[in-house]
């Protein structure tokens, strides 16, 4: 398996190139429009959560609305759009439902710190939110895949000669409450400091308040291209993170079925396709798939 490793001097074109009209994935104009497929009779167990929503044919997504590439949504927006997006979108078609239709699928605004509280409230019925697979984590909520793979990085001002976190040792830096970055922080001996939001962390990087923000590249990336001139995605990575689903416990039947919309995916290139459509512009090359952890038995 492979890490992807977003080059700073690439970021900026994922903005004004792909990622720009990224308001639009989904639809017509990019060209992948995923289609709902049609619910055979007897293709998920009676009494399953899957035949539940495919019955109901509606579903609740929780999505992140402010990472470029991977979860966003501007104000003129109908859709979010993103890799993690057309993941999404991927699992919604498998269960009879039109991925593109807003009535029948509602992306719910989803931040780190209430990824699980919304899976265990019932809120949502998915996450798919540049959410690390953690141990931790699977002690409250199910999580499958990893469905691609990234390290976290550091992004600094322009001008900043900053180029490890080796240098910025006993000073803060910056990421969102609830994720796993700021425990990465501290384990390097920096200070990790959380905010509610991305876009709230890049602006203290912006105005000066803070050093740096450290996240997965593959976000920073996007906030580099957003603000290109202003700010630059540095260091190697120092850490590995899984991005997967999350998932209710209490519908443990879940897990086989999105790996096997995974593996399908995998195979038949329309992964290769969603990550080409959202993170290519950047210039990295599309990675192999990765290897899918085992459902719980």
């Amino acid at each position: 398996m492979r890490t992807l490793r977003f080059r700073a001097a690439a970021a900026a074109v994922l903005l004004v190139g792909g990622l720009a009209a990224c308001g639009d994935a989904g639809s017509d104009s990019d060209g992948r429009d995923v289609e709902a497929e049609e619910v055979e009779d007897g293709k998920f167990e009676d009494g399953s959560r899957m035949a539940e929503i495919a019955d109901a044919g509606t579903i609740q997504v929780g999505v992140k609305y402010d990472q470029p590439g991977l979860g966003f949504k501007g104000a003129a927006d109908e859709l979010p759009s993103g890799f993690d997006i057309e993941i999404a979108k991927l699992l919604v078609a498998d269960l009879g439902i039109d991925p593109n239709d807003t009535s029948k699928v509602n992306y719910v605004e989803t931040i780190s710190d209430n990824r699980e509280p919304f899976l265990e409230s019932g809120k949502v019925d998915l996450v798919l939110a540049s959410y690390s697979i953690t141990d931790d984590r699977r002690k409250v909520v199910g999580q499958t895949g990893p469905y691609f793979l990234t390290g976290q990085q550091l992004l600094v001002p322009e001008d900043s000669d900053i180029e490890s976190i080796d240098q910025l040792q006993g000073k803060e830096i910056c990421s969102v409450t609830g994720s796993t970055s700021i425990d990465r922080i501290n384990e390097a001996g920096a200070k990790g400091v959380g905010f509610d939001s991305y876009s709230e962390c890049v602006q203290k990087v912006l105005d000066g308040s803070v050093s740096a923000m450290s996240t997965d590249g593959t976000i920073l990336a996007g906030y580099a291209a957003q603000n290109e001139g202003e700010l630059k995605v540095v260091g190697d990575e120092f850490s590995e993170e899984r991005i997967g689903i999350g998932y209710s416990l209490d519908h443990p039947e879940m897990c086989a079925w999105i790996n096997g919309v995974l593996e399908e995916a995998f195979e038949d290139g329309s992964w290769a396709e969603a990550f080409e459509l959202t993170l290519g512009p950047s210039g990295v090359e599309v990675p192999d798939p990765p290897t899918l952890d085992a459902c719980p038995s």
